[in-house]
């Protein structure tokens, strides 16, 4: 009685969100990928779950709250606004701002709403200090070194004197010190170590003038996976979090697919062989066929360049999608379906039964990478939280 209680407040929640297209987020997946990620790093070794980007389109807020209850530690962001949102949303986790900030308006704005800059040049830091002793306040800051990636961060090789600079500030205490790696999720590490040997040999320089304690921290989420050497202080994982692995060659743990991207057939109708389907008749009917319409297109997310190369799932079976993929819509053969109707989910990314279409294999047919499908997919499409969590906020809506 409860669960059907629970499951008919939760489509009572939801059902206005799931009229045309959306998109689900399952935070027992979450939560189920943190608890395997704090399982595998070392009792010492903090979490940061990267929330920048939306959550990598799964939405912040809620990531940010699922996470932290589930394990995670802190927080990383790529911007200030970013942070901002996570703030004004009664977050409280220390939130990491992983992009720059040079300006003494961007400065301000940071200790207002207690967040923790990088530094990665000695002129931020002196616009740091400089802004932070006019309002007389200190701040925690985070030390970025290049050690090849050639994006942010001071040179490795002039980290000691860099840090040095920023230990004497006034105003400014260094929480970490950290860099980024550019190739750990290929199969070849020769990069990955060079870059490793690099923060080793930095830290060493910066310890040798006495300067100890900061955390350190190197890994990603394909770094965390490869190797526990780099695990450090703490790791700032992304990719994994949302359930998918960074390279097929990196599967030391079970995760989840956090996403899954639905969408509502609006329309049922048979053509006739020869009849062009869609803009350019890219797609013309070699016989008799049964074509539905679905309400999801290209401004939500869906890669035009899909078009004729992609499939779904409708009641567990896979269904080719025909045609140019249109702004607001796609079609669908489906004549092996005769009986489809209207208003019947249709699966885009996500598991029906025995199949399953992923964020990966999107990837590998338009020839890129798994983070920029999920970063894709706009905010027309309502987010939809399943799982888990919702079950508590379901019962606190009830009480």
């Amino acid at each position: 009685m409860r669960s059907d209680r629970l499951q008919t407040l939760r489509d009572k929640v939801s059902a206005p969100l799931r009229d045309r297209a959306w998109v689900e987020i399952d935070l027992a997946a979450l939560t189920h990928n943190v608890r395997q990620l704090r399982h595998f790093l070392s009792p010492q070794t903090e979490l940061m779950a990267v929330v920048k980007a939306d959550a990598y389109g799964h939405g912040a807020i809620t990531v940010a709250q699922t996470v932290c209850e589930a394990g995670a530690s802190w927080l990383g962001v790529a911007t200030i606004p970013e942070g901002i949102q996570l703030r004004e949303a009664g977050i409280e986790a220390p939130i990491l701002i992983l992009g720059a900030s040079n300006t003494p308006e961007q400065v301000q704005a940071i200790a207002h709403w207690n967040l923790q800059p990088t530094l990665c040049t000695p002129q931020q830091a002196l616009v740091f200090s400089e802004t932070l002793g006019i309002e007389n306040r200190s701040l925690s800051v985070h030390v970025k070194l290049d050690t090849g990636m050639s994006r942010l961060g001071t040179i490795w090789q002039q980290a000691a004197e860099f840090v040095q600079l920023v230990q004497r500030l006034p105003h400014l205490k260094i929480a970490s010190i950290y860099s980024h790696l550019a190739t750990a999720d290929s199969p070849d590490p020769t990069v990955m170590r060079q870059q490793h040997e690099r923060f080793e040999e930095a830290i060493a320089f910066i310890e040798a003038t006495g300067i100890k304690g900061p955390k350190l921290h190197l890994a990603n989420s394909a770094a965390a996976l490869t190797d526990r050497s780099l695990h450090y202080d703490m790791v700032r994982v992304g990719l994994a979090t949302y359930g998918l692995y960074p390279a097929p060659h990196l599967k030391a743990i079970n995760l989840k697919p956090v996403m899954q991207v639905k969408a509502r057939i609006t329309q049922v109708k048979d053509i006739a062989s020869g009849t062009g389907v869609s803009y350019g008749y890219q797609f013309i009917a070699s016989e008799n066929m049964r074509l539905a319409v679905v309400g999801i297109g290209y401004a939500d997310g869906i890669p035009r360049n899909l078009s004729n190369k992609m499939q779904v799932l409708i009641r567990g079976q896979l269904v080719p999608q025909v045609g140019a993929i249109t702004m607001d819509q796609l079609m669908l053969d489906v004549s092996a379906i005769p009986d489809l109707q209207t208003g019947e989910v249709v699966t885009l990314l996500g598991k029906q039964g025995e199949f399953q279409i992923s964020a990966d294999d999107w990837a590998a047919t338009l020839g890129t990478i798994s983070w920029e499908i999920l970063c894709g997919f706009k905010h027309r499409l309502p987010r939809v939280a399943v799982g888990e969590a919702l079950e508590i906020s379901d019962q606190a809506a009830s009480s």
